[in-house]
């Protein structure tokens, strides 16, 4: 069982490399490129080796999954050779780490359940925006105005409110984002990162193997490897109901409470954006919580 799980968490930290390495030009990292075809995209493995110091022998079987016990100094050249960011680097770190502890067992989903009092204070934010989100983004609770800027999102049952699924699946995303491009390659950045360290956790892995097969840009963004998505400060959305309205957005960790966040848009007062936003929030029905989630619920693209 440990075996058949250190090979599952060789293989995650083979597959990032490999991602980052098809993805990087030797344009890029200053090697010079010949007259001839290059079959390979991005980087060839022994060039990766060569500007890491390492040889090409150890570099194939860390991307195969084989040796799952990288040095500090090895990860360091990689990422360095890879001209990764701060946050590539620290993905690197930890997918190294979780392959050399052989861990049998993912850890266990956080907690679906929203305390009271979080829900109190999701209402006095009104007429912000506000809701608190799972690190799946499934939106375990909200007020008024945090369901009905995601325009059409309460068409769906409670439990089956997420944000990714909503942007890749829902009819009214495209409309709604002026950056929809923009949105959905932070979303998957998010996702690739956390999954990336809990590749095994059902709440991850029913999402991501319902959106690889109901949408195809979301394959195509999983299969890049990125985890460095940022959220811009802004958003601006196209709202059906009072039309076009930019927010400030901001997300707040839940204090004992791993995996949760406060999300909450907020606009200046007396601007036309926060008119839109008392506008939208006496529209909008009665604020709410999703229920939590059955241990063997199945998966959405199953039912």
């Amino acid at each position: 069982m440990a075996s058949e799980s250190a090979n599952s968490e060789g293989a995650e930290l083979g597959h990032y490399l490999r991602a980052r390495r098809t993805q990087t030009s030797p344009g890029h990292v200053g090697l010079t490129i010949g007259t001839g075809i290059r079959r390979t995209p991005g980087l060839r493995r022994e060039e990766l080796a060569t500007l890491a110091g390492i040889s090409i022998d150890y570099y194939v079987r860390l991307e195969r999954g084989k040796e799952t016990r990288p040095s500090p100094a090895v990860l360091e050249a990689l990422a360095r050779a890879l001209h990764m960011d701060d946050q590539e680097s620290q993905h690197l770190r930890e997918l190294a780490a979780r392959a050399a502890r052989y861990a049998p067992e993912p850890p266990p989903a956080p907690s679906r359940a929203v305390r009271p009092h979080l829900k109190l204070l999701l209402d006095s934010l009104r007429p912000n925006p506000a809701y608190v989100i799972s690190r799946s983004m499934d939106v375990l609770a909200w007020n008024a105005g945090g369901l009905a800027l995601y325009a059409g999102l309460d068409d769906w049952p409670a439990k089956h409110r997420n944000l990714a699924r909503y942007l890749f699946l829902h009819p009214a995303a495209r409309d709604l984002f002026t950056d929809w491009d923009r949105q959905i390659t932070s979303c998957v950045a998010r996702l690739r990162a956390i999954a990336g360290t809990a590749p095994d956790a059902p709440d991850l892995t029913n999402l991501v193997g319902e959106l690889l097969l109901k949408s195809p840009e979301f394959a195509g963004l999983w299969e890049r490897y990125e985890v460095t998505g940022r959220k811009p400060a802004q958003k601006t959305f196209r709202h059906p109901r009072v039309g076009t309205l930019t927010l400030t957005s901001q997300s707040l960790q839940v204090e004992g409470t791993p995996g949760q966040r406060i999300g909450v848009y907020t606009a200046e007062p007396g601007s036309p954006d926060h008119d839109a936003l008392l506008l939208l929030d006496l529209a909008a029905p009665a604020p709410g919580h999703a229920p939590p989630a059955p241990a063997s619920e199945p998966r959405a693209a199953d039912r």
